[in-house]
C-alpha cells in the first residue's frame, strides 16, 4: 500500500475540521481538489473512509482509524525531517513562513539576506496571510512558523501547542493628511471628528483599535475599511480619512501623508510561533535569530525604544 503524505494531510485535516472546504481552505487547496484527493486515498487504501449525511461528510470507522495513524505518521515524517537537516556537513532545510505586509516588507528582506549569506542551504518561502490565521496555520502543518500580534489593549489568546519568540515592540501613530494636524502629538479624542480609515472589526488590528476609542468613549466615524495598512495610507494621502500606522508600516507610506504621536499610547508586540516540537530545529531557530536582528537593527527590538517618525 502506497500511501500519499499529501492524502494523508488531507484526511487529518478533515478529521480535525468536519468539512471539506474547512479542510481546503486550511492546505490552501480547492475543494473540489482535496475531494479528489481523498476519493484517490480510498482507492490506495480500498477502504471507504468518507461518506456522505445529507450535504455533510463524516469519516467513516475507518477513516477515523487512518486519520489518527495519519497524525503519527507525519509527526514522525516532521522529526525525520529535522534530523537530517542536522545530520550533513552544513545544515540544508526548507522553512515555510506565514506573513503580512509590513513584516514581509520591513523585516524579511534583511534577514533572508543575512540568512542567505551565513547558510545558503536553509531555503525560507513565504506564505502572506491575514495576521489571524497565521498561528492556526502554524499549528496545523501548513506553515512552520509565522508572525503573529499582540495589543497592548487586545492580547491574543495563545495556543499550548505553540511557543513563540517576540522579535519587535511597535507603536501605533495617527497618519493623516499632510497639513492636517500641526502639532507634533494627538490623542484618539482629539481625532474623533474627522473620518477615519480602520481594519475591519473582525481583524485583530480593528478589534484593538475600536477597543481603544471605547476606552475614551468615543465612537469614530468609519467611512472606509480595509485590511492593508499600505492601502489605508494611500486614502490617507488622497484626503480621505486618518488612519492607525505602526513602526513597520511606515516604510510603506507614500507622499501626502504626516505621521503624528499618537499619545493614548498603543503599542503592539510582534512575535514569532512555532510548534512545540519543532523548537530545538536548527534551521528554524537560525531564521528567528536572523529576523530577530533585522527587528534590532531597525530600532524595534525588545530591548531597544522605537525610533521617533519623520515627517
Amino acid at each position: 500500500m502506497d500511501l500519499s503524505l499529501t492524502r494523508l494531510r488531507m484526511l487529518r485535516e478533515l478529521h480535525r475540521r468536519g468539512t471539506i472546504t474547512a479542510a481546503a481552505a486550511a492546505m490552501h487547496y480547492t475543494a473540489s481538489a482535496v475531494s479528489q484527493q481523498l476519493a484517490q486515498l480510498e482507492r490506495d487504501t480500498g477502504t471507504r473512509l468518507i461518506e456522505r449525511r445529507g450535504r455533510r461528510v463524516q469519516l467513516t470507522d475507518l477513516g477515523v482509524v487512518l486519520a489518527e495513524h495519519a497524525e503519527e505518521i507525519l509527526a514522525s515524517v516532521e522529526r525525520a525531517t529535522q534530523a537530517l537537516e542536522g545530520a550533513g556537513e552544513s545544515l540544508s532545510a526548507k522553512i515555510t513562513a506565514g506573513v503580512w505586509a509590513s513584516v514581509a516588507s520591513g523585516l524579511l528582506p534583511d534577514a533572508l539576506t543575512t540568512l542567505a549569506r551565513t547558510h545558503p542551504g536553509i531555503r525560507v518561502r513565504t506564505r502572506e496571510l491575514a495576521p489571524e490565521s497565521t498561528a492556526a496555520a502554524v499549528r496545523d502543518g501548513a506553515l512552520d512558523l509565522s508572525f503573529v500580534l499582540d495589543y497592548s489593549n487586545y492580547p491574543m489568546s495563545w495556543d499550548g501547542g505553540l511557543e513563540r519568540t517576540v522579535i519587535a515592540v511597535e507603536r501605533l501613530y495617527a497618519a493623516v493628511p499632510a497639513g492636517a494636524v500641526p502639532t507634533t502629538s494627538v490623542t484618539l479624542a482629539e481625532l474623533s471628528e474627522h473620518p477615519w480609515i480602520l481594519s475591519p472589526a473582525r481583524s485583530h488590528f480593528g478589534q484593538a483599535a475600536r477597543l481603544a476609542f471605547q476606552s475614551v468613549g468615543i465612537t469614530p466615524r468609519i467611512d472606509h475599511e480595509v485590511e492593508e495598512q499600505a492601502t489605508a495610507m494611500a486614502m490617507t494621502a488622497a484626503g480621505l480619512g486618518v488612519t492607525l500606522v505602526s513602526d513597520l508600516g511606515l516604510a510603506l507610506r507614500p507622499p501626502g501623508v504626516d505621521v503624528v504621536e499618537l499619545g493614548d499610547g498603543l503599542t503592539r508586540t510582534v512575535s514569532l510561533a512555532y510548534r512545540t516540537n519543532t523548537a530545538r530545529r536548527a534551521a528554524l531557530l537560525l531564521l528567528v535569530d536572523a529576523i530577530r536582528t533585522a527587528a534590532s537593527q531597525k530600532g524595534l527590538g525588545v530591548d531597544t525604544p522605537p525610533p521617533a517618525p519623520t515627517n
